[in-house]
């Protein structure tokens, strides 16, 4: 069997289960989200934080919920790795430096998961488990919250009220990421991942030198890192490493963990507003997009140069020979596209136009499919853009699911579409200009402009992924990068849930001859070319100053 052909029949055989996780997953995820049951575990949870979880809030309210859980993470993972060297269980690692600190307990707090340290040299069992570990829980299920909010403002009508934070947030924690990451645990653990609570150990000879390695509790944190869209690896070389992928199986399951929830949650959109067509459109751009950008990817990998290129079947340079370039091209594709940034391979040795790639899937948001939620609530802002395009094109007030679109709700669609971009640019700039950042590039030329770009394109975006040529353990990228991540995430959350606030207080409006139809494929057409274009235009200066020219040079 040839490289191409297996990088084919992996993409049917991941397709596929997709597409039997779909409607399971999407519809109980309705009946968690719309359910008036509380089950005892957290009912107990509830009576510990002291939330009223049957407590009905506006915007407002929900946005301080978030802001203030999300905070008190910041607070405690800082601590944390501040007093890492005085804790048990901490594998004799020191306490970690200030900036190292903010920058890590920004990145988990944020979902991004972004990591200027190795894991395995830096982080004991303590940190791993207690801190990082629980933030891959909570911030996925932060991401689902909002998303939840958001569809809730399209189905509600003349109320102001989103639903309730805390039981939104301990919901999606409870009955649906630790449920699921047991199961991928157990999956792991059989397969070959590591589970235990080793300390330091010697294995064999290394370049003159005995080789340490330490153990940890790996497929735990592996699978919720992948289902949550975390990103953040036991070890530097992340999904690369055996002990957290061992095989060619488990690195296919770690892709379908990772798109499992943000695909499914558009059935749960469909179901919640009462048309599950409306999901299958919003299915339908995602998934376009995401198989179009895997078979761009394969296209430039695969199309390779040069004897030792053509022997090796691929651009393999930075590959694992045990998944080799389809399913590496796979996993990019999906961690970029989605707000995971777990690497099976390093994304700066790809092509130039392959690196693009991955560039490009941040910068359109990750909202194909996306992360936890936040893909989701991307993409149905992007919606919001489109129909209102569409409304300019033919003259007519734009409507959307029931709810008009008007000036208030286009202007913070707009403020959300531009707070990112304007956050990578402006912080990709600074470094540019100023004299001591560029000390950190391994590269000069394109692809050292392009080990910048991506830093704060990932950080901005909550991905985590990074150019490996990158040193990013330096005082200014720690901080920078650490507030591009607090601000890539929680302002967009601002203009979703007051756009949400906005939509549930209008009354419904009738559908008429003259209504744009969202559920057909013109609209699913209508809203790729729409993501395309805003981003091209965006981003196009950037990306031809890094990847498109290292790859026309090539």
């Amino acid at each position: 069997m040839g490289p191409v052909l297996a990088g084919v029949l992996q993409l049917l055989a991941l397709t596929g289960a997709l597409a039997l996780a779909y409607l399971p997953l999407g519809t109980y995820m309705a009946k968690v989200y719309s359910s008036d049951r509380h089950w005892r575990v957290e009912k107990w949870i509830y009576k510990g934080i002291g939330a009223d979880p049957d407590a009905g809030m506006r915007w407002p309210a929900y946005l301080r919920g978030v802001l203030a859980f999300s905070a008190v993470g910041v607070l405690f993972l800082y601590l944390l790795q501040r007093l890492q060297g005085v804790l048990p269980g901490s594998l004799g690692f020191r306490s970690i430096d200030p900036d190292q600190a903010f920058n890590t307990a920004a990145s988990f707090v944020t979902n991004t998961n972004w990591q200027s340290y190795y894991g395995e040299q830096a982080m004991g069992h303590v940190v791993q488990t207690a801190g990082l570990a629980v933030q891959n829980f909570v911030s996925a299920a932060v991401g689902i919250a909002v998303a939840v909010a958001l569809v809730r403002g399209f189905a509600r009508s003349r109320t102001g009220e989103l639903g309730n934070f805390w039981s939104d947030m301990v919901r999606g924690v409870v009955r649906v990421l630790l449920p699921g990451a047991l199961v991928a645990a157990v999956v792991l653990v059989a397969c070959g991942a590591i589970q235990n609570f080793s300390g330091i150990h010697e294995v064999g000879q290394f370049m003159g030198g005995h080789q340490q390695w330490n153990g940890g509790a790996v497929a735990s944190q592996e699978a919720i890192k992948e289902l949550g869209t975390n990103g953040g690896g036991y070890f530097n070389a992340n999904s690369a490493h055996p002990f957290e992928n061992p095989t060619p199986f488990t690195n296919l399951f770690e892709i379908f963990l990772l798109l499992v929830i943000p695909f499914a949650l558009t059935r749960t959109f469909g179901i919640m507003v009462g048309s599950v067509r409306q999901g299958y459109a919003i299915l339908a751009t995602m998934a376009t997009i995401w198989v179009g950008f895997v078979a761009l990817m394969m296209w430039t990998e695969f199309a390779h140069h040069g004897p030792a290129l053509q022997l090796a079947g691929g651009a393999m340079e930075g590959k694992e020979t045990r998944f080799g370039v389809g399913a590496s091209s796979i996993f990019a594709v999906s961690t970029t596209l989605t707000s995971t940034g777990a690497v099976d391979s390093f994304h700066s040795s790809f092509t130039g136009l392959g690196g693009g790639i991955t560039l490009l899937g941040m910068m359109l948001g990750e909202i194909a499919p996306g992360g936890t939620g936040s893909g989701l609530y991307g993409m149905l802002v992007m919606a919001v853009i489109a129909v209102f395009i569409a409304g300019l094109m033919v003259g007519r007030t734009p409507e959307y699911l029931g709810k008009k679109i008007g000036t208030r709700e286009i202007k913070l669609a707009a403020c959300y579409l531009l707070v990112t971009p304007a956050l990578v640019l402006v912080f990709t700039a600074l470094a540019m200009a100023l004299p001591t950042p560029g000390h950190s590039m391994a590269n000069g030329g394109a692809h050292g402009f392009s080990e910048i770009l991506y830093a704060y394109t990932s950080g901005a975006n909550n991905n985590g992924s990074a150019f490996a040529g990158l040193n990013a353990d330096t005082r200014w990228f720690n901080t920078t990068i650490g507030l591009a991540m607090v601000l890539g995430r929680f302002l967009p959350m601002v203009f979703v849930l007051a756009l949400a606030g906005s939509l549930a207080g209008q009354r419904p409006v009738p559908v008429t001859a003259g209504t744009l139809r969202t559920e057909k494929p013109l609209f699913t057409a209508l809203l790729v070319g729409a993501i395309l274009i805003i981003t091209g235009l965006t981003y196009f200066p950037a990306l031809a100053l890094g990847p498109l020219a290292e790859g026309l040079a090539s």
